[in-house]
């Protein structure tokens, strides 16, 4: 095959992007009461700016070019520095796609080609037509095609209710509002809107002034978190293709295609934050070796996702899946099973750990009291409740604590506010590691510690017995701490 351009439209999409954000600054501007000589001034300069930029896009786009042939996909590019990128096709393990609302209105696609190596730098063509991109996925990926196998998964639109109870949703929400605010003082001062809010709190009673802003804020988190989710997971389908490659499309202004070759998965996570637990979700995440959450040097967590916020009972099922586990005999697999339980001794280190939480809020309140900011019995209320709600989490903590082997796979369950059951397949695990704290060593545990070279490159079974942990580790792997279990016999 001989050298192609990546197509020319990137050019425009590029420009457009880069000139879109000069009609809300002016708009800004004029608002707050900017001059006409500053506005034409910040006009000209931003203009400039970006004419400069879309030049330097148009030279690049001139200077790069690509080849597939039948043994390797090479990439030219440079403008001033050449450089020569080639890969080998037997090394390529994904394929994904991804198309912002720009590139969708332009018919362009961005093709990112790894090999799963972790850390390893991906090909990435910025751009080309949305026709082609299918063409080299489908070029690169052999034997994949749409709809030869039914869906793992598709998305409820209805599922769509348990994002908005994310609290890392809610959290981004609340971030890009306080940002905005931050970016529009000066016209929301300008027009008395932080005046008006003080004298609206202080004409109404105190609990109306403290209550209705923080049911505003929790309302705005929660609709905001479902409009984020609408955009991350629309159209969400999990297909298994004949590849033996995993591929999940989402999107609904951005649209993504993601690929993970089932060879390089080593297990899978079911993670229920704790208000997602409370309404009956959960989401699954793949464990694989290669599978970076860091993209385009941004952090992207939802590229490990295999089903997002849903019901937990579809979430265990779509892990079975997944890992091909349907005869398990578990209809949730794998966070239901007979799991072994921790010592005692695991649960009084959580109540140490919840108790110093709880200290510095109730030495506060009463802090507050003898000053005389607050009374006494108030003071006493909030100091019991974060010494309750403390416990509370500590001994729900230790609940959720657990781990057994089911098959192939090391099962390990552990988090409060944050439950994590992870299924790691015990072919996977390459060594282990025994960590004790002086705390611990007094207690009689150690946290286990599977260590891999998928995901975060370790499985952790906290605060188990020191014996029974070495045992679970030789169990699971066997002959891997045999040398530590037997003891030694010197020679005669």
């Amino acid at each position: 095959m001989s050298w192609q351009k990546l197509d020319g439209r990137i050019v425009a999409a590029l420009a457009i992007l880069v000139l879109a954000p000069i009609v809300p600054t002016i708009a800004v501007m004029l608002i707050a009461g900017a001059g006409a000589d500053a506005v034409r001034n910040v006009a000209q300069v931003y203009s400039a700016i970006a004419a400069l930029l879309v030049l330097s896009r148009a030279l690049e786009w001139y200077a790069t070019s690509y080849r597939i042939t039948d043994e390797r996909v090479e990439l030219r590019s440079g403008v001033v520095s050449r450089n020569h990128r080639s890969l080998p096709r037997e090394r390529i393990r994904s394929v994904d796609l991804t198309a912002d609302p720009v590139h969708r209105l332009l018919g362009l696609a961005v093709v990112k080609i790894g090999t799963g190596a972790q850390g390893a730098d991906e090909f990435k063509l910025d751009a080309v037509a949305r026709g082609e991109a299918d063409r080299i996925r489908t070029d690169l990926l052999p034997s994949t095609s749409d709809g030869q196998d039914a869906p793992l998964a598709r998305l409820n639109p209805a599922w769509l209710l348990y994002s908005a109870v994310t609290l890392s949703m809610m959290l981004a929400v609340w971030g890009a509002i306080a940002s905005a605010f931050g970016s529009l003082s000066d016209v929301l001062q300008k027009f008395g809107l932080y005046g008006e809010i003080g004298e609206l709190f202080r004409s109404v009673p105190l609990w109306a002034g403290i209550g209705v802003p923080v049911a505003a804020v929790l309302l705005t988190g929660v609709l905001g978190a479902f409009l984020l989710s609408l955009e991350l997971w629309w159209d969400f389908t999990l297909t298994r293709e004949d590849s033996g490659t995993l591929r999940v499309r989402r999107g609904l202004l951005t649209r993504r295609s993601i690929s993970l070759e089932e060879q390089r998965l080593r297990g899978v996570e079911v993670a229920e934050p704790l208000l997602l637990r409370w309404t009956g979700g959960a989401r699954t995440n793949a464990i694989a070796t290669g599978l970076s959450e860091q993209a385009d040097g941004k952090n992207q967590p939802d590229a490990k996702t295999l089903l997002p916020p849903a019901p937990r009972a579809q979430a265990m099922r779509v892990a079975a899946a997944v890992l091909r586990e349907p005869e398990s005999g578990e209809p949730e697999f794998p966070s239901t099973g007979e799991f072994r339980p921790h010592p005692r001794a695991a649960l009084r280190r959580r109540l140490t750990w919840g108790s110093l939480s709880a200290a510095p809020f109730a030495a506060f309140v009463i802090t507050a009291a003898a000053l005389g900011w607050i009374p006494w019995w108030l003071a006493v209320v909030v100091a019991a409740l974060s010494v309750a709600v403390a416990a509370a989490f500590a001994v729900d903590a230790y609940r959720n604590l657990g781990h057994r082997l089911h098959g192939r796979f090391l099962l390990a369950r552990r988090g409060s506010g944050l439950r994590r059951t992870v299924a790691l397949q015990r072919s996977g695990i390459i060594g282990w590691r025994f960590e004790q704290s002086l705390f611990q060593r007094r207690a009689g545990l150690l946290d286990v510690v599977a260590t891999t070279a998928a995901g975060t490159g370790r499985c952790t079974v906290p605060d188990v017995a020191a014996g029974a942990g070495l045992e679970f580790a030789e169990q699971t792997v066997p002959g891997l701490v045999a040398p530590f279990l037997e003891p030694s016999h010197p020679e005669d």
